[in-house]
């Protein structure tokens, strides 16, 4: 069993992250989803990003640093695109993880003065042609990432969706959504 605290996406809190946390719980897992944006959801991107540069993008991941001091260090950050910098963060900086699951984003190592822990375990899941995912660089961040460490794993999934595994939006892929949902439990078994 492995204890894990996943950050949502741009459009908040939504019944899709839920879904998503309540797969892993109902695989044995205890899963943590913090509202970073106080209750609000939005039903598009576009709406989502305007409230965050309203309070700062550094803001969303110290909402989500704040959290983590309230929790166990030995445990799984997780993070959906939005999320993924404080999950990134966090694994990469905070002692005693255990392990990382970043989904349609990925920054470079580099962005917290340090490198990735050769002990930490994680996976990075998106699309072959999400193009927040490959034009705004974070596919090479991905196999930076993953060439820096023995314990990385890239996962693209055919299609062109950036939040793929938000069952709320159009954009929702229920067979690659399964398969992520499958390698993540194992990999959080592992963990």
């Amino acid at each position: 069993m492995a204890e894990v605290l996943m950050f949502h996406h741009v459009l908040g809190r939504t019944k899709g992250i839920e879904a998503i946390a309540d797969r892993l719980r109902d695989a044995g897992h205890i899963v943590h989803v913090p509202d970073l944006f106080d209750g609000r959801i939005f039903s598009t991107l576009e709406e989502g990003l305007e409230f965050v540069k309203g309070i700062g993008f550094g803001e969303v991941s110290a909402r989500g640093v704040q959290v983590a001091n309230e929790l166990p260090n030995d445990i799984v950050y997780a993070g959906f695109s939005l999320g993924v910098p404080a999950a990134q963060q966090l694994a990469q900086t905070r002692e005693g993880a255990r392990g990382a699951l970043f989904f349609h984003a990925c920054l470079p190592p580099s962005v917290f003065d340090s490198e990735w822990p050769k002990n930490v375990p994680v996976q990075i899941h998106a699309m072959t042609e999400d193009p927040f995912f490959v034009e705004d660089g974070d596919i090479d961040a991905a196999r930076e990432l993953v060439e820096s460490t023995n314990n990385a794993e890239l996962f693209l999934y055919e299609g062109n969706e950036h939040l793929f595994t938000e069952s709320c939006l159009p954009s929702y892929d229920d067979d690659a959504t399964k398969l992520v949902i499958k390698r993540v439990i194992n990999f959080l078994d592992e963990c």
